[in-house]
């Protein structure tokens, strides 16, 4: 009685590094029960997973420190102190110019270093530390849209694997940890950010002309009507998607899960899970253990944005948060632009 009772705090060994574990037993996803113990361990048993997806890549952070039901933040710079020695970093430029070190992951000592700061999810950048400017990943996020669910998204992701099949390209899928599919495909990083997203508007639009009942690439919402959006603005400079095998910061302590193109039309992605997702990785392998043996040439998508441009399909409105960019639309929503609305298309 009114004394205070020491914090516990316990040591870990991960990847031959000492990582401390501190507050083990605080509630971070409180509707199941999981704490911080839960997800530090969790992260070690997906270990080989999660390195696959966030080694060498400039990796932001969304911590949670008293919870997914508290304050949240988006921690994008390492603390100049109080960080142990061996955590590496790597510097990347904002769309502002601004420049920040962030952490790079180079084994998983990092990810339980991260997790014992109270990280939940990463979102790590689509570039490795070398060439933190030229992306070696190119991502598709399929988005649906109200009156549309996961169902459609991964009937979406089934029409861009044919097409991608065409291509002679392999696609990654996972589920998003909400009822989203995102699919990856590693790319030669030969390209800007400013190329790579064109190519993906590219190959967003060869999908919604052959879907155009499902699949939408209107970044307005209010054009957009009942289908899954691409949503080709997470190829933008700083726009980042939670990565394979990250937790989500919701109720059910979900997890953006690979899975095989054959299986994504029958899962429900409320079952992976902390809980449930180390066991799945124990026992099947990890789908996307062959993401790294191939990158692909994009001069095909490329090709294609410069044949929509010829046909008057230029480029698409950046985030708000971008400078205006050479090429860019209006940003302005459609029902508000006077010029359409008077009927004056110029």
């Amino acid at each position: 009685m009114g004394g205070t009772t020491k914090a516990t705090v316990t040591e870990v060994e991960v990847a031959g590094r000492t990582v401390r574990l501190s507050s083990p037993d605080r509630v971070i996803f409180p509707q199941r029960g999981f704490t911080k113990a839960d997800v530090f361990h969790y992260y070690l048993a997906v270990g080989d997973g999660i390195m696959r997806a966030l080694r060498d890549r400039p990796t932001t952070l969304q911590r949670f420190p008293e919870g997914v039901e508290g304050e949240a933040f988006f921690s994008k710079r390492v603390p100049a102190r109080g960080v142990p020695p061996w955590v590496s970093t790597a510097q990347i430029t904002f769309p502002s110019g601004r420049t920040a070190a962030e952490l790079c992951p180079t084994d998983l000592a990092h990810v339980a270093w991260a997790a014992q700061m109270g990280t939940v999810v990463f979102h790590p950048w689509p570039v490795r530390a070398a060439d933190t400017d030229s992306p070696d990943e190119l991502r598709v996020d399929l988005d649906p849209q109200p009156g549309t669910d996961f169902a459609d998204a991964a009937a979406a992701a089934g029409e861009l694997r044919a097409l991608l099949a065409e291509l002679g390209v392999t696609g990654w899928p996972k589920t998003s940890g909400g009822r989203g599919v995102h699919v990856y495909l590693r790319i030669q990083p030969r390209w800007t950010f400013v190329e790579v997203r064109r190519a993906t508007i590219a190959l967003a639009r060869e999908l919604e002309r052959r879907r155009p009942d499902l699949v939408t690439t209107s970044w307005w919402k209010e054009e957009r009507g009942a289908r899954v959006f691409v949503d080709f603005n997470q190829m933008a400079r700083d726009r980042t998607i939670a990565c394979a095998y990250s937790l989500r910061a919701n109720a059910r302590a979900t997890v953006s899960t690979p899975v095989t193109w054959d299986e994504l039309p029958d899962v429900d992605p409320d079952d992976f899970d902390l809980a449930t997702v180390p066991a799945r990785l124990a026992e099947r392998g990890d789908p996307h253990a062959g993401i790294d043996d191939e990158a692909w040439d994009i001069t095909p998508l490329l090709e294609w944005a410069e044949r929509d441009a010829a046909a008057g399909q230029g480029d698409m409105p950046y985030p708000p948060d971008h400078p205006k960019m050479p090429g860019e639309p209006k940003r302005v929503q459609p029902s508000r632009d006077r010029d359409r609305t008077r009927g004056n298309t110029a």
